[in-house]
């Protein structure tokens, strides 16, 4: 497949509460952990830091470009690159030959390098095909749901993966305007969304859309439900789960698995409220300023 954009200069997602979740998730240096969503590796980098020569850390991610980047930017012979769905986490494993590990860390939602990358079709600003495929060898794209789901799947998909109060006048601005022609860019959809709703607020007329269809298009709640509970199974006792999400569905859904595993005795919340970064962090780096972090550990 080709990977346009790699050798030219290459876009580094800047990790959230770096240090902060690194710390909490490690307890043993010797130990073994799974970045379960490496990107460009910024929390692997951090990981391997900390770690004793004896350490060993797994770094999945299901999309290959960023493997490619981790790849170039990390030589450890402790570190393992592999391509996974973190739902995944248990089959990997028995392929590896381990058991049990010392820790994973889900850091959710959309890097840099995915969203500043225009040909791969998540930004509003991209003339390219509409795609946000995770996974680029997967089979449908933004470009099938838009042009072939109904109506009311569509108000349906936008208002509960994308909180969108307007998803109804949505989905019927997009089912009108592609009776005419198929919608093909993301600039397009844009433009769209703001023609029905218009600029209401601070944030883009069409972020919440935009969300909706990527989390639909990549399965990304339901591929955290399935990753939070193989961690669970994986982990071992004194081991600890350290997530980062970035809305509100997202760190809903952690909240929700973290209480019932802790009433079900087979998890500690060590985070009573997740930690979020300071002013200094939001200042340096804005896409940090909706991140919470929650951690848990196996008992």
């Amino acid at each position: 497949m080709d990977y346009k954009g790699i050798d030219s200069e290459e876009i580094i997602h800047k990790p959230v509460l770096l240090e902060e979740t690194v710390n909490l998730l490690i307890t043993d240096k010797k130990g073994i952990y799974i970045d379960a969503t490496t990107g460009t590796g910024g929390h692997s980098s951090m990981i391997l830091s900390t770690l004793d020569k004896e350490g060993r850390l797994i770094s999945i991610d299901r999309d290959e470009e960023a493997l490619i980047i981790t790849s170039k930017r990390i030589n450890d012979q402790r570190q393992m690159i592999m391509k996974s769905n973190f739902s995944d986490i248990s089959l990997l494993l028995n392929k590896l030959n381990i058991e049990q590990v010392d820790g994973i860390i889900f850091d959710l939602g959309l890097s840099m390098l995915q969203l500043k990358n225009n040909y791969r079709g998540f930004s509003f600003n991209s003339d390219e095909r509409l795609d946000m495929r995770m996974d680029r060898n997967q089979g449908q794209s933004a470009y099938e749901i838009i042009n072939s789901y109904s109506e009311d799947r569509l108000s349906e998909i936008i208002k509960s993966y994308g909180e969108e109060r307007f998803s109804k006048k949505i989905a019927h601005s997009i089912i009108i305007n592609r009776k005419r022609q198929p919608i093909n860019t993301c600039k397009e959809l844009a433009s769209i969304v703001i023609g029905s709703i218009g600029y209401r607020g601070k944030i883009h007329p069409a972020t919440k859309t935009f969300q909706a269809i990527r989390i639909e298009v990549n399965n990304e709640i339901k591929e955290l439900k399935k990753g939070l509970l193989a961690s669970i199974n994986v982990l071992k006792k004194g081991g600890r789960i350290c997530v980062l999400s970035y809305h509100s569905l997202e760190d809903r859904n952690v909240k929700i698995f973290f209480k019932e595993n802790q009433k079900k005795g087979l998890l500690k919340i060590i985070t009573k409220k997740p930690l979020s970064p300071n002013q200094q962090e939001i200042k340096n780096n804005r896409a940090s300023r909706s991140a919470k972090l929650r951690v848990g550990e196996r008992l």
